[in-house]
């Protein structure tokens, strides 16, 4: 029990420092992980309840940095999503999905990564694709498909790097804005564990031992997060949506 205790603390401190720094990319690290050393249907509602808990924090940190007509926008249309994912989730070919989506993760971060000057130099000549200001379409569709990956897979995260970083949020604009989305999308979440009967004792344990951990890596993350600033930044994010696309072709494989 001590080892599990031990493995589960690490693992969520690491989830935390990530999703502090960058905003998102924790759940494809916590949950398959966790999965190793706890039951799935622990991990599972575990990792919902350290990201609320990671939302709340950074939301009462950096309430002033959050975009709240983004943030608005972007929940409403993830509303609609959810459902589509849930049919998703219910398909038979689960596998064949999650690598299409893999595939198709990866070639827009590289096509972003190589296309879009992100290493300040212009691959093809065109201007990168930049949102000077709030675009009601743009924030539609991201949503949509954040409702869309969240409902089916849990990682509502890909769209919303889109969005923010053609809105070339800052660092911490973007740490906090995502967080803004998180936080209702994550209660939501952990009322529809909660009601399915998968808030135990178990869940409620681990939670509350991992605290300590969790707010270590919250503030760790803050520190990393302000010291990201620009193109680096946007960089980043494009290479964590490319991980984020790796680790899922990885999971639909079967090898993790």
């Amino acid at each position: 029990m001590i080892v599990t205790s031990a493995c589960v603390l690490f693992i969520l401190f690491v989830a935390t420092l990530i999703r502090s720094a960058f905003g998102f990319g924790e759940a494809l690290v916590a949950v398959p992980l966790l999965a190793f050393f706890i039951p799935l249907e622990v991990a599972a509602p575990l990792a919902v309840l350290v990201s609320i808990t990671v939302a709340a924090i950074v939301v009462v940190q950096d309430w002033n940095k959050i975009h709240l007509q983004s943030t608005g926008w972007l929940v409403f249309s993830t509303l609609f999503g959810i459902p589509l994912g849930l049919l998703l989730l219910m398909n038979s070919h689960q596998r064949l999905v999650k690598g299409a989506l893999a595939v198709i993760i990866m070639a827009f971060a590289a096509y972003a990564l190589f296309d879009q000057n992100v290493f300040g130099k212009e691959a093809s000549g065109r201007a990168p694709l930049e949102l000077k200001e709030d675009h009601r379409g743009w924030l539609l569709v991201c949503g949509f498909l954040a409702g869309v990956l969240g409902g089916a897979y849990g990682m509502n995260g890909p769209p919303l790097v889109v969005y923010g970083a053609m809105r070339r949020w800052s660092a911490p604009h973007f740490r906090a804005t995502l967080q803004g989305y998180f936080l209702p999308a994550s209660i939501i979440g952990m009322v529809g564990y909660w009601l399915a009967g998968l808030w135990t004792h178990a869940v409620t344990h681990y939670y509350v031992l991992s605290l300590p951990v969790t707010l270590l890596g919250v503030f760790l993350g803050r520190a990393i997060n302000h010291r990201l600033h620009g193109d680096a930044f946007v960089k980043y994010l494009y290479v964590g949506l490319g991980g984020i696309g790796v680790l899922l072709l990885v999971r639909a494989t079967g090898l993790l």
